[in-house]
């Protein structure tokens, strides 16, 4: 158990609200941000946890002073980005980036010496070479911008961050940095979690599952996948690592033991819900 203030960006998240609410389950005191709507949904969300929870505002994570937030705060756990259907490449790109900095830079300034930093495994592969964790995308910003593919812009905004994290690291020892790099996540919502309807972006990869019942929806064109419970875990684990300094550079990429197979997805739903088997794709 731990009494320790934990700040997790972009609390409202598919992912971040399994580890609010993970940390809460283990002792901690969260401060969780949002923007707009999702403050009060938060709020209410995690009403039942008391003082131990508090939502706060923070519209630009980007740009954004959180100096306040940073208060008696003992780490960062940082999962805000900019999903690629809120605006042009270049917005997403910036956003990333200068959003992962921006928390850091405050972090480090506040005297903060732990932060986890939530990466995609899509930053780390490159089909010319085997899949390990001294490797990366090789998608440049301008293939990115050029594509103007949603895809791309993804994959470059979340590699060209972490390498930005990577290299703050290098520059500045005495901060603890874990980044943590996932497949798709599927799973159920975490207690406490609640949407803007209808944003139903805001369900994350969760969406592949829900385009499913959809005979015309966008069948998932990318099989590796994670329980997002276990991804949680993951995040919540790194509080607790030891120092890089004692066992090197922590850069995770997960994966799921378990082979996915959206056919066994499909027939799962149709046996469970049975009312909805004429909708499911085709």
């Amino acid at each position: 158990m731990s009494s320790e203030l934990i700040l997790v960006t972009g609390a409202a998240g598919f992912l971040a609200s399994h580890i609010v609410h993970q940390l809460l389950e283990k002792g901690y005191r969260v401060r969780g941000t949002a923007r707009g709507a999702k403050v009060q949904l938060l709020k209410e969300g995690y009403a039942s946890y008391g003082d131990r929870f508090e939502a706060v505002s923070v519209q630009d994570v980007a740009e954004d002073g959180i100096t306040e937030h940073l208060k008696g705060v003992s780490a960062v756990i940082h999962t805000a980005a900019p999903l690629p259907s809120k605006g042009s490449v270049e917005v997403v790109l910036d956003g990333s980036i200068k959003g992962s900095l921006n928390v850091i830079r405050q972090a480090k300034k506040a005297g903060i010496k732990k932060v986890v930093f939530t990466s995609s495994i899509l930053a780390a592969m490159n089909p010319k070479l085997p899949l390990t964790d001294k490797d990366w995308n090789p998608v440049t910003k301008e293939e990115a911008i050029q594509s103007d593919n949603s895809t791309t812009a993804y994959n470059a905004a979340k590699t060209y961050a972490e390498k930005a994290v990577w290299q703050f690291a290098e520059e500045h020892k005495n901060i603890d940095i874990t980044t943590v790099l996932p497949p798709f996540l599927y799973g159920p919502f975490a207690p406490g979690f609640k949407i803007p309807a209808p944003d139903f972006v805001a369900l994350s990869t969760d969406l592949y599952i829900y385009q499913m019942l959809d005979p015309n929806g966008k069948f998932p064109s990318y099989a590796a996948y994670m329980d997002v419970r276990d991804t949680a875990k993951v995040h919540v684990a790194a509080l607790t690592s030891p120092p890089d300094s004692v066992i090197g550079h922590k850069r995770l990429l997960l994966s799921s033991v378990h082979e996915l197979s959206y056919e066994a997805a499909l027939k799962l739903i149709a046996d469970k819900r049975p009312e909805l088997k004429d909708r499911l794709w085709k």
